[in-house]
């Protein structure tokens, strides 16, 4: 069966051995035998689910959360993605790169719109898709859910067509907040990738100012 119920009530999860898509399933079984002490499954969300910010990335990463089996943990993305939670009081402890550092989000959850390492890290609009029903699943066993951060376009994209919502009403833009018909707030940002910040695409600076307005939003 490709999927399981875990202990939070109503949220679907992959199993460990999902063959949704058969191209990441694959991928996954190679990284098995090249990697036999990473992760090498779907990677779970990251926080708990009386969160009122969820924030949602691509996928996993080759060598970070598909080898430690949390989301943004081991690369360079995680460095500045929990750096930033850390400076806005949205996590306490110590990130370390690793599933057991001690790192405690407070108020937010973090997750990704394809739980499974891609090729390339490129996911294809059918395994999006595929994985739509674990995003939607996440967003309604959350009953404190106020706001979502968007990393990346696809991201965004992922997130409106979970909600039903037709992309071009509500198109991406780094720093954009879209106010959404059920309520939620949907914030934007380009994704905190080391590509993206070595071309000059994003800035601390420029991350920090679309958490700072998110915890204005949210007192």
């Amino acid at each position: 069966m490709p999927l399981t119920r875990p202990c939070e009530p109503g949220l679907l999860k992959p199993s460990p051995d999902c063959r949704l898509c058969p191209r990441l399933a694959a991928f996954r079984d190679a990284n098995r035998a090249q990697y036999p002490e990473f992760h090498n499954a779907p990677v779970p969300s990251f926080g708990g689910p009386d969160a009122r910010l969820l924030i949602v990335g691509l996928a996993p990463g080759l060598k970070g959360a598909n080898q430690t089996g949390r989301p943004f943990t081991g690369d360079y993305a995680g460095d500045l993605l929990y750096a930033t939670l850390s400076e806005f009081g949205l996590a306490e402890g110590s990130y370390q790169r690793r599933r057991d550092d001690g790192l405690r989000l407070v108020g937010c959850r973090v997750t990704n719109a394809v739980r499974c390492v891609p090729p390339e890290n490129k996911p294809t609009g059918i395994e999006v898709k595929a994985c739509r029903r674990f995003l939607e699943s996440e967003i309604a066993a959350m009953p404190r859910l106020e706001a979502m951060l968007a990393l990346g376009a696809l991201a965004h994209g992922a997130v409106l067509a979970t909600l039903g919502l037709v992309r071009n009403r509500y198109p991406f833009a780094h720093g954009a907040l879209h106010e959404l018909p059920s309520g939620l707030l949907l914030a934007d940002s380009y994704h905190c990738s080391r590509y993206n910040t070595n071309t000059g695409r994003l800035s601390e600076a420029m991350f920090h100012q679309v958490f700072a307005e998110l915890r204005r939003r949210l007192k």
